[in-house]
């Protein structure tokens, strides 16, 4: 078994066809139906149908995909880790993060990172939590911000590092909106909000017959949410649903609905009040609606020198903005100081 009939098998079974997969990779398309051809002949099995001309993927094929996406992820992690040490490149960081950390803390952590490691190249895939699971066990990242507990039993380290609660964004009323700055002139100091109290909560039970903005699946902000309604005893209502972070908020603010989001996404968006969940009047918030974020890594891939640096940066940021009392309203850091 060649690393190049892996390339090749992994290019036909994404395009489900040999004569572009060829044209993607510049190869002769004769070329690559041998290679693939002599690939099977070393499993012993079949990995494509090719029945009228429609190509699919055998049991045999379906079962080696992931396998050979994470061969050629860490052949390629590999490369890079050794052109680093001998000095033609200074590292890669694939990094994985939630929507509301790349909204929120994580600017600050990649612009210390990158002062410090001006080399190093950095690149961010921003999706839900359990998107970002898989992609981090398939080895198409090296580090990700996820959000705890994991969903089955991934191969996966976990650092628990922060903790943040849960708030149901709503839109802040006509009359409680900061005014328009003059020409020329500052602007006012924003007012508070009037129809609900700043100390004042929502129960889960609160949410029921109330439309909401929902998001797409992949979330675990969606599954959090329906599975606390639920609790209490009701189905959500959804006016809108299938939205990334930013839609989601923008929903919001045009007045489709209410939305459960993490606290630290309504900063810089002064048309949203965020107010706290929490099970029954007087009482704490729901398990379920205060997260836990922890920085994860494959079990059986060490991380590259970059990857390490940039876990440093990250822990090191954390406990400083944690002295310094700067992060987030309704985030708090779980490493120690």
């Amino acid at each position: 078994m060649q690393l190049q009939q892996l390339a090749y098998f992994v290019a036909v079974a994404e395009v489900r066809h040999f004569t572009q997969a060829a044209e993607l990779l510049r190869v002769a398309q004769p070329s690559l139906s041998k290679q693939i051809r002599a690939l099977e002949t070393e499993l012993g099995a079949s990995l494509f149908s090719r029945a009228r001309g429609n190509i699919t993927l055998t049991p045999a094929g379906e079962a080696l995909l992931p396998l050979a996406k994470r061969i050629l992820a860490d052949v390629d992690t590999a490369r890079h880790e050794v052109q680093e040490l001998a000095g033609l490149r200074r590292g890669r960081v694939r990094l994985g993060a939630t929507p509301s950390l790349c909204a929120g803390l994580l600017g600050d952590v990649l612009r210390r990172f990158h002062d410090a490691y001006a080399g190093i190249e950095i690149l961010v895939e921003e999706g839900g939590s359990r998107d970002l699971v898989r992609e981090l066990t398939r080895g198409s990242l090296d580090l990700a911000l996820v959000i705890l507990p994991l969903h089955g039993d991934p191969p996966l380290d976990t650092t628990p590092i922060l903790r943040e609660r849960l708030v149901v964004a709503s839109p802040v009323a006509a009359d409680e909106r900061p005014a328009p700055a003059p020409p020329g002139g500052r602007m006012p100091p924003r007012r508070p909000a009037t129809g609900v109290p700043r100390r004042a909560t929502l129960r889960i039970a609160d949410l029921r017959n109330r439309p909401m903005v929902m998001f797409r699946s992949g979330y675990d902000l969606r599954e959090a949410t329906i599975s606390a309604c639920r609790a209490e005893g009701f189905e959500p209502r959804f006016a809108v649903e299938g939205g990334e972070m930013d839609a989601v908020l923008r929903f919001v603010e045009a007045g489709l609905g209410i939305a459960v989001v993490p606290s630290m996404v309504l900063a810089g968006r002064p048309m949203l009040r965020g107010t706290p969940l929490v099970l029954r009047d007087g009482e704490g918030g729901h398990p379920s609606l205060l997260r836990t974020i922890a920085l994860a890594h494959r079990k059986d891939v060490s991380l590259t020198h970059a990857a390490r640096a940039f876990q440093d940066t990250l822990m090191t940021f954390l406990v400083e903005a944690a002295l310094a009392d700067s992060l987030p309203a309704g985030v708090e850091t779980l490493l120690e100081r």
